[in-house]
């Protein structure tokens, strides 16, 4: 059986993350010197990416000495992301919003647009004016929010996301 699109990239994301040489090697083929660099941190930090089974709405969860968070991959050939066009999203981000807020978790969305060059994915959090302990409470302010329509759905724009590499960069940092 052949592995389906959303399944490629959350590979992808769990590889880069955690500091697969090859996938590095792979993603920056296409990116700048800066992307690059924030790409290659992996290899030294790296987290511990697990994927979950999918019933909480979450794809992965990354684990590090210094952050852990859940995350749902997305990907799309489009710019922009409507969760109001399947209603599955708009409960699937409800139940992670809330698992998270019990937690004191920051749920981050990854956006990977498809053909694109340079950094592809794109980082995103559910709105929240809840704080957060430690350095989620850093991560929330930091990450841009989902856009939410008058009725509440919420509108990933790949364009308003926070590369993934600036998140990677700011996380090797030495945030406190």
């Amino acid at each position: 059986m052949a592995a389906t699109a959303g399944d490629i990239y959350e590979r992808e994301l769990k590889h880069l993350l955690g500091g697969d040489q090859k996938v590095i090697a792979k993603m920056v083929k296409t990116c700048d010197e800066e992307e690059s660099r924030s790409y290659n941190m992996m290899l030294d930090d790296p987290f511990l990416v697990v994927r979950a089974a999918g019933s909480l709405g979450v794809d992965l969860v990354a684990l590090r000495w210094d952050f852990s968070f859940p995350i749902e991959v997305k990907s799309s050939a489009e710019c922009t992301m409507h969760f109001s066009r399947n209603p599955r999203l708009t409960e699937q981000a409800a139940k992670m919003k809330e698992t998270c807020s019990r937690s004191d978790l920051l749920p981050v969305y990854a956006f990977r647009l498809k053909s694109v060059r340079g950094d592809p994915w794109r980082i995103f959090t559910i709105p929240t004016d809840e704080e957060l302990r430690g350095k989620n409470e850093l991560l929330r302010r930091r990450i841009p929010k989902m856009e939410v329509t008058s009725n509440g759905n919420y509108i990933m724009r790949w364009e308003d996301g926070m590369k993934l590499c600036d998140l990677l960069s700011y996380m090797s940092s030495g945030v406190s």
